[in-house]
């Protein structure tokens, strides 16, 4: 019985770790009768005073009530496999099909050098504060409250739409191999999944990160023996027997629809790294964030070059982009008879191999759907604690989940059962359309708020040596995401307000169109202007940026020096072997 009343009890709201009211949950959440909230009121975050038991009154930092418990075998997968998913192993036959291989190719590495340069960023913020809802929170610290409402939402948004895509997409790969729908209704595979990532976030952070460390292990398995597989194949050592060679960029060729192509290839491009800032949020969750974060932020860059790059580097000399496969499959986006790595497999005669594939994909949909309730749970809470969204969010119980927001992100999900509606396709692309530009939104405002960080850093008296990990870009590198941003949302408007075939358009379904690309802008646009006007809030000046709230430890320089001379004395084929391990 005890077992079964500790689990009950695990539901109750967090107590104060220094004997406070529990239920006093702070920033954004404070009870009548308790100390004001020190600092600008505009952008919250700032320290507060507690009463201890012995009557003392102590300042203490930030705190959610979120548990620390990630070590750093979780923190480094999450960095790794965190987020691959259709994006990569369906979609990128949409982008092949869309803009040749050599498009393709083009902006997976464009979007990659920004993506290092802004995780290397996001790394530095989250291992000098490691705070809950990072995004959100340092827009709101660095630039303007009103941005870090609209970046709040706009990352809330993605995610918890990106929950029932997911499952409708795990749901859609699993019938295909039931393709009468007699064996099991996608209603109860709807429900299997759902049931699924409950009982997963049951067992909160430690419980997701788990489950993306079994996921992640088995998706990097994949993709390298698949990488494997492509070489064979290209070199003619499969039943197929042909050698292949670079023939798919001289016939068909290297590029389709010119420019337009190029330009309708970033927002799949975008799509497909999503979650690659995941390990940034779980920083205020780690144990370790000064040791650990450093270490998976620099893994993101064989992440990138060997799964998203080389991966389908290989897959374009096997896979032409006029394969009809890639241009209809059954009608459904998340056919599997439309990944180019299954498509590939058929083209070598493995006959084996594509329902394996067809597996993994359908792990990795589950993998995100579990990452999905994770961030937009935590990105909640953290919009609660600022004072943007209602104070039950607030609520973090004693095993550090915060289940209002947990259970939202479920309850969203039910929109999966959408599947069975007549209009199930107009609106599961309006949900995606959503979602489309958020994540290249989220990546410019991280990029801006590591330039405004670096600038007050240095105002305030603080030297670059004293930062507990500097990003090896440095503000260039930040300012080479923000202006990659802003590059890739110009032409993901040309891209919209023109697109491919536009000639056989009527205007009414141009517009259309356009409105389902770029709504996300809309919203953004809706909810900073919106915010801006109600509050009057201004831009954070770099003298009255908190700099402070949510650092856990002060590290001497002394150490800091220590530990790097320490780090560039060691042999190169151990630096190597750490942006792996």
């Amino acid at each position: 019985m005890s077992i079964i009343q500790n689990w009950v009890d695990s539901f109750k709201r967090a107590p104060d770790e220094y004997g406070a009211d529990p239920d006093y949950a702070g920033d954004g959440c404070e009870k009548e009768g308790k100390p004001e909230i020190l600092g600008d009121e505009n952008y919250g975050n700032a320290e507060r005073f507690v009463e201890t038991d012995d009557h003392r009154m102590v300042a203490v930092p930030e705190k959610s009530g979120l548990k620390r418990t990630l070590d750093n075998r979780h923190v480094q997968f999450i960095a790794l496999g965190g987020g691959i998913g259709t994006g990569l192993f369906i979609s990128s036959g949409t982008e092949l099909a869309t803009g040749g291989p050599g498009s393709l190719l083009i902006n997976f590495i464009i979007i990659g050098i920004m993506l290092i340069s802004v995780v290397f960023a996001l790394g530095e913020l989250a291992v000098t504060l490691p705070v809950s809802g990072a995004y959100s929170a340092y827009a709101t610290r660095f630039i303007d409250p009103a941005w870090g409402f609209a970046m709040g939402y706009n990352y809330f948004i993605k995610w918890i739409i990106s929950a029932p895509i997911e499952f409708t997409a795990a749901t859609i790969m699993v019938a295909s191999w039931d393709e009468d729908n007699n064996i099991v209704p996608k209603g109860a595979l709807l429900a299997m999944f759902i049931a699924l990532i409950t009982f997963i976030n049951i067992f909160g952070v430690r419980g997701y990160a788990e489950f993306e460390f079994v996921s992640t292990l088995v998706k990097i398995i994949t993709v390298i023996g698949l990488i494997i597989v492509l070489i064979v194949i290209d070199c003619g050592g499969t039943p197929n027997g042909v050698h292949l060679g670079a023939h798919t960029w001289h016939d068909p060729g290297s590029f389709n629809n010119a420019f337009k192509g190029f330009c309708s290839t970033f927002a799949g491009v975008a799509f497909a790294f999503s979650g690659s800032e995941l390990v940034g949020l779980a920083a205020a969750e780690t144990r370790e964030p000064r040791k650990v974060l450093p270490k998976a932020c620099q893994q993101i860059v064989v992440r990138i070059l060997i799964f998203y790059i080389l991966s389908l580097f290989l897959i374009t000399l096997v896979v032409p982009y006029d394969h009809p496969r890639l241009q209809s499959g059954s009608g459904s986006a998340y056919d599997p008879s439309r990944s180019p790595f299954v498509i590939a497999m058929d083209i070598g005669k493995i006959k084996v191999l594509p329902h394996i594939i067809n597996a993994v994909i359908i792990l990795s949909t589950l993998s995100v759907s579990n990452a999905a309730v994770f961030a937009s749970s935590r990105t909640l809470l953290s919009l609660a604690e600022q004072g943007f969204a209602p104070k039950l969010f607030c609520y973090v119980d004693r095993a550090g989940r915060p289940l209002p927001a947990v259970i939202l992100t479920l309850l969203f999900s039910f929109i999966s059962f959408l599947i069975y509606s007549a209009d199930q396709s107009t609106v599961f692309s309006w949900l995606v359309g959503l979602s489309g530009l958020a994540m290249i939104f989220a990546w410019g405002s991280i990029s801006l708020c590591h330039i405004r960080f670096r600038k007050a850093w240095i105002k305030q008296g603080n030297s670059i040596a004293e930062l507990p990990w500097a990003s090896p870009f440095g503000v260039t590198g930040s300012y080479i995401g923000l202006a990659v941003s802003i590059l890739v949302v110009v032409a993901n408007f040309y891209s919209s307000a023109f697109p491919i075939g536009e000639g056989e358009l009527s205007s009414d379904d141009r517009a259309y169109h356009f409105f389902e690309k770029m709504i996300s802008l809309a919203v953004i646009i809706v909810f900073f202007v919106g915010y801006k006007l109600y509050h009057r809030t201004r831009i954070v000046s770099l003298d009255d940026m908190d700099l402070h709230t949510g650092r856990r430890e002060a590290v001497p320089l002394e150490v800091l020096e220590q530990e790097r001379a320490e780090k560039r004395a060691r042999p190169l084929f151990k630096k190597l072997l750490g942006l792996v391990f």
